[in-house]
């Protein structure tokens, strides 16, 4: 079963759930893998310390145009669906925007005269930790200056492991790694606020999801920090909802110094170890 932990908005919970969450699947002995796509910010390994297994560099490949044999015929711009060629056959110049290109290679296809070659670029990193005999995570890294953290995102997701449960921590918003990494997913937890900023980003996520055909099912945090606003959405959009975690200031104490709600109190590793048996019996149905 793959797991999308995602969300609207930054700062809603995602990784207060997804690492409490992973913490209770691996000590009921499931095998369990969590994979940290937010890859311009991951955070994951903040709270859940193991030992490093291995690190794989990700690339790229950037087309490279000899002017020398290029004949200004057209055909790698015009197959380019992402506008990352500019030519000037006035001037007899051409060239690649690195950040546009996707490494779809269609220009290469394109070119008859073998005036395309292509270099690797490094774009990030994908680094594994043992966290426990039948528990390990991913954290995917992008390199700075890199325009776009899909392709790593979709790299690590490929690593994930059939015999375990898999939960993907996804990147806030809805955007292209937002979508890159629920659509993947089998089943996605979308984690809210009470405040409006919540409710208006839980609306996109509920809207993008639906579009995808993604199950999903929603967890408000925080909750009882402000009124029934979420509680009545859902009851009007008619989506589960599949728990509350409180509004609790030692949560918040907990979470700063780097540790799991699961393992610092009984009554919250009681409460995720019933989520997980939700998503169960909601996987299975």
């Amino acid at each position: 079963m793959k797991i999308a932990i995602a969300s609207g908005k930054g700062g809603t919970g995602k990784t207060l759930v997804s690492t409490n969450l992973f913490n209770v699947i691996q000590k009921e002995g499931s095998n369990v893998r969590l994979i940290d796509c937010d890859s311009e910010e991951p955070n994951v390994c903040q709270f859940l310390h193991g030992t490093l297994e291995e690190e794989i560099i990700t690339t790229t490949h950037i087309p490279v145009i000899d002017g020398r044999k290029c004949t200004f015929c057209g055909k790698c711009q015009e197959y380019c669906s992402y506008n990352a060629i500019i030519m000037l056959p006035a001037i007899k110049t051409i060239q690649v925007i690195e950040d546009l290109c996707h490494d779809c290679g269609a220009c290469s296809y394109a070119c008859q005269y073998d005036a395309i070659t292509e270099n690797k670029k490094v774009t990030g990193s994908i680094t594994q930790y043992r966290i426990a005999p039948n528990a390990d995570v991913l954290e995917s890294q992008i390199e700075i200056g890199i325009y776009s953290p899909v392709p790593i995102i979709g790299q690590a997701i490929a690593m994930a492991d059939d015999d375990a449960v898999t939960i993907f921590d996804s990147p806030p918003g809805t955007s292209c790694p937002f979508i890159a990494t629920v659509e993947r997913a089998e089943f996605v937890i979308l984690v809210t606020e009470p405040t409006p900023f919540g409710l208006n980003d839980l609306k996109l996520s509920v809207e993008t999801l639906r579009k995808l055909n993604k199950p999903f099912t929603v967890i408000i945090n925080r909750f009882g920090l402000g009124n029934a606003m979420i509680e009545n959405y859902l009851k009007q959009e008619e989506i589960s909802l599949l728990g509350l975690i409180p509004f609790d200031k030692k949560i918040a104490t907990a979470y700063a110094s780097g540790q799991l709600i699961t393992d610092e109190f009984p009554e919250y590793f009681r409460l995720f170890e019933s989520l997980y048996h939700q998503i169960l019996k909601q996987n299975q149905q």
